[in-house]
């Protein structure tokens, strides 16, 4: 998938646990973790919304694009 979730790099920076972030955002640790991980395949608005205000960030530090045909001439 193109888009990178970063989720775990922002929380590492600022100290927040899964349990801790999970229960501020109003969250179940499964979903959470599964955003955390880079499987999730959407995340809502309000979601996201619930993580940068949380997380102190915007949410360009979350998602990152990463564009896949450049990555694979490269390699």
């Amino acid at each position: 998938m193109a888009i990178i979730i970063n989720l775990d790099v922002v929380m590492a920076m600022r100290k927040k646990s899964l349990t801790e972030l999970a229960n501020e955002v109003d969250i179940t640790l499964a979903n959470l973790s599964i955003l955390k991980n880079n499987k999730a395949k959407a995340i809502r608005f309000s979601t996201l919304e619930a993580i940068c205000k949380s997380l102190d960030c915007q949410p360009g530090d979350i998602l990152q694009y990463i564009d896949e045909e450049e990555e694979q001439t490269e390699n």
